[in-house]
Formats: C-alpha cells, structure tokens, sequence
C-alpha cells in the first residue's frame, strides 16, 4: 500500500489553527479542540528536543525506517509541544522524525502538546479510547500514550478506562508487531485474534511470512496458531513436548502476557492439560535480577 493511500492521518495544521485562533496553553480559549488531536506539522518547523537522551542513531536502521515510511506513512505519529515562536519541539518520536526526513517529507503527522495540558491530555486520551470507531492499534497507540506522556501505570489506567488490565495489555502487545503487519489490523486485512496469534514471533520477518500467508490462504484464527507452533517446534524441536504459548487456556495466556510487559523480560509458563505447570522468570544478571524483585513487589 502507498504512503498516498495512507496519507493524511490528521488535519492540516493552518486549517486546524484558523479555527482555533492561537493557542499556546491549555488555559487558552479553544486548547481543548488541539490537545490530543493530529495534525500535519511542516517537518522545518519541528526542533530536535535539545535534552533527548538518545544521541546515537543507527543510519542503517534509520534507513530501513524510511523505506517503511515511503511505503506505508508514519503509523505512529510523533508527539510534540508548540513553542511561543510558532515552531515545534519533539517530546518523542525523534527516530521517526529523522527517518521521514531521509524518506523525502514535507510534513508529519503529530501529537501537539501545550503548556499545562497534563490534565487535559490524559482526559482526552482517555475520551479517545472509549470511542467506537477505533482500531486496534489506534487504541494500543492511546493506552502508549498514556503511559509515556502520563506517567500513568497499567493498573491505573485500567481504573480509568474501566477496562481489565489483562485487556490493556494485549492491546500494548500489538505495538510490538511489524509495521506491515500493523498496518494490515489497522485496514482489517486480519482480526485481533490474527494479530495475537502472530505476536508469539518474535523475529519480524517470520512475522511477516505469517502475515502474508495468512491473507493469501485465508487462514482462520487457529490455523495461525498452528501454524506459530509449527514454527517453533521448527526451530527447537524440544518445544514440542510442552504446550505451546497458543495451547494455553486463555486466562493463562492473559498472565503470562502481562508478566512479560510489566517485568520486561520473556516470562514463560507452562502449564500440563492436567493443570498443573510453572511460571519461569529469565534474568540475566544480578542487577536485572534486583530490577524484577523491585517490580514484583509493587
């Protein structure tokens, strides 16, 4: 699919501040109608954020980045706070910001954050998740969102949404697959269930394949998770003798799952039709270790 099918994931910016009039705090008169919503920003009018602690950007991957751009657009758009001087600076996505300039752009969609719209943030995001209307990873994007640029914690967004933090977290999930295969939930070329089943690789290009082979012989749900076994046993053929990741009863999954995201490390359980099984937290060192114990704790 081209960047052109894909273009223009928000409003232009000149049309949105014509309404708006000038706005640059959410005290201002009309800062509701521009926190949380995506405009097109001019890429020269976007700055570097000065204090960014990433330094080091790899060219090859910024490479790869901008080929993805050219063909698909920016999924995730970058987030940034207008300044008095009518320019923007990066609150985050400045790899994708130097990606879509390699890739040709004249413009990019963007978050546009204000001065003091903490709280005005979080409502509108909040607001944004409950709308029918949205796809997967829009949602994923929102729950993202939340987190980084809220500080909010998983358990307190699920109080917020009124959603089961098991829910949340496999929408998070979803952020994790390749941009392709993104873009194929976001236009509905596969289902959630799809996508969940396609997440348990973690290698992108056999993502990709199963993708692909997914849409091409319209496999349902559970063949996808055959097919994710199949994979693995492939390639360790002692994994064959446990029950798979896509075998686990769902509540199991959903555990799983969740201990992975909030300890940030591949959690593996195991569990026999039996019901009896093991939870396996890997740690690489003493200090990862301390880290997990910290998390578990709270």
């Amino acid at each position: 699919m081209s960047a052109a099918k894909r273009k223009a994931m928000g409003r232009g910016l000149s049309a949105l501040l014509k309404e708006t009039g000038e706005v640059n705090s959410a005290l201002d008169k009309n800062a509701d109608k521009i926190v949380g919503v995506i405009a097109d920003i001019e890429i020269g009018n976007i700055r570097p954020n000065p204090d960014q602690p990433r330094t080091q950007f790899n060219k090859e991957a910024l490479e790869e980045l901008a080929v993805s751009i050219r063909e698909l657009g920016i999924i995730q758009p970058i987030t940034v706070r207008k300044n008095t001087d009518g320019t923007y600076t990066i609150i985050s996505g400045e790899r994708r910001f130097r990606a879509s300039k390699i890739a040709g752009l004249k413009s990019i969609p963007a978050y546009i954050r204000l001065a003091d719209d903490q709280t005005m943030l979080e409502m509108a995001l909040v607001e944004n998740i409950q709308r029918e209307e949205l796809d997967s990873i829009e949602i994923a994007l929102s729950y993202q969102r939340l987190i980084d640029e809220c500080s909010l914690t998983q358990e307190a967004m699920s109080e917020r949404v009124g959603k089961k933090r098991s829910t949340i977290t496999n929408y998070l999930r979803l952020l994790k697959l390749q941009p392709i295969v993104q873009a194929g939930l976001r236009d509905k070329m596969i289902s959630m269930g799809h996508a969940r089943a396609i997440i348990n690789v973690e290698n992108e290009e056999e993502q990709l394949d199963l993708y692909q082979a997914t849409i091409e012989k319209d496999w349902n749900v559970r063949q996808v998770e055959d097919a994710v076994r199949k994979l693995k046993v492939k390639k360790d053929p002692a994994s064959e003798k446990a029950p798979s990741a896509s075998q686990l009863p769902e509540r199991h999954q959903e555990v799983k799952n969740e201990l992975t995201d909030r300890l940030e490390t591949d959690v593996n359980l195991v569990r026999s039709k039996r019901g009896k099984g093991k939870i396996v937290i890997p740690f690489k060192n003493d200090q990862e270790f301390e880290r997990i114990m910290s998390l578990l704790k709270h």
